[in-house]
């Protein structure tokens, strides 16, 4: 997915795993803990997720927009 504006993404507890482009790719992805940090320009492809419980913080300036590469993906779009 991407979104609009920048994003900021920082790990509070846990584990978020982490990469870039249209396609989730589990090996290519990279793990950050407690501390982690990511700065995502405007419309970056990335994806993001966690195999543990995990609180991350987002910074980002409003309003918060989201555009899925896959629209099949998109939680509000199911049946």
């Amino acid at each position: 997915h991407q979104h609009p504006h920048s994003e900021r993404v920082t790990v509070i507890s846990g584990a978020l795993n982490f990469g870039s482009g249209d396609k989730l790719d589990a090996s290519r992805a990279q793990k950050l803990g407690p501390g982690g940090f990511v700065d995502l320009p405007a419309n970056a492809h990335h994806y993001a997720f966690a195999t543990v419980e995990t609180v991350i913080q987002i910074s980002a300036e409003g309003p918060f927009g989201i555009k899925y590469a896959n629209t099949a993906d998109d939680p509000s779009k199911s049946p």
